[in-house]
């Protein structure tokens, strides 16, 4: 069947009709509709989700205006651990009476979130996290994913590989996120014909120093090195391997990093520049 934009669009503005049925009800009910932006506030995601996220939030709910009913906003710390962003959600849903989850970056948590919406009911609208589960097999009547997943970033696999990339090391974070990205980046390149030369497996959330693995990579010869992971520890491994000269010795051509989303826009910028 043939995917148009039209219908692209029409099946997006469909999608949120359950959520505005959802904040009518509620708002004549009480007067009141409870979002709940549950984030990273303290670790590798921090700086793109986090605090931001609150803010965007609250700015979303100003420039909506009143409608009859009022908007309050609640926001969490889940740690990047899913025992406590399920906690968080489990409270919100039955003890603050929140009526929707948002944001929930890191894909382990997102899952563990997912399940709590579904047992009670609730909306949940993912737009931190890029497991493909959330669509796939964990895809619920009240959950929405907004936003990237892995399936759409393991496509860099093959741009790189038409570029010359036929040789491939991971540095992969060890929670559903990294492992779903390798495996499905490493899918494309070996359909391709393209070889993995090995991958780096490392601790999440917490670990900050890659210079092991990166020294790894760089013994390897393979042409391209992708991080599967994303947010501090993108940023650290982006800093870590300049420093190490990895943008030197790994590939002069093609580019030598794929990092999702991260070599995109400015940064994949910066990083040809620096090669």
């Amino acid at each position: 069947m043939q995917v148009t934009r039209r219908g692209l669009l029409q099946t997006a503005v469909a999608s949120t009709i359950p959520v505005r049925r959802l904040a009518r009800a509620q708002g004549a009910g009480n007067g009141t509709i409870k979002i709940g932006v549950l984030t990273d506030m303290s670790g590798p995601y921090r700086d793109v989700t986090g605090p931001t996220s609150a803010a965007c939030a609250q700015q979303a709910i100003e420039d909506f205006g009143s409608h009859g009913f009022t908007v309050e906003l609640l926001t969490g710390d889940h740690q990047n651990k899913p025992d406590v962003g399920a906690s968080i959600a489990r409270q919100w849903f039955h003890q603050n009476g929140v009526d929707m989850i948002t944001d929930v970056p890191t894909s382990s948590v997102a899952l563990a979130v997912n399940n709590i919406a579904k047992e009670k009911n609730k909306a949940y609208i993912n737009t931190g996290a890029g497991t493909a589960d959330l669509t796939g097999k964990n895809c619920t009547p009240g959950t929405i994913h907004w936003g990237y997943d892995v399936y759409m970033n393991a496509s860099t696999g093959r741009a790189l590989f038409k570029a010359g990339g036929d040789s491939w090391y991971f540095i992969t974070a060890d929670y559903v996120y990294g492992q779903q990205l390798q495996r499905d980046t490493a899918a494309v390149v070996a359909k391709l014909g393209g070889k993995v030369l090995g991958n780096a497996v490392y601790p999440f959330p917490g670990t900050t120093d890659f210079s092991s693995f990166l020294v790894q990579a760089q013994s390897s010869g393979a042409k391209v090195l992708g991080l599967a992971n994303a947010g501090q520890d993108a940023v650290n491994c982006v800093k870590q391997a300049k420093e190490f000269g990895l943008t030197r010795t790994v590939s002069k051509s093609p580019p030598w990093c794929a990092a999702w989303p991260w070599c995109t826009g400015s940064v994949w910028r910066k990083l040809k520049g620096c090669a």
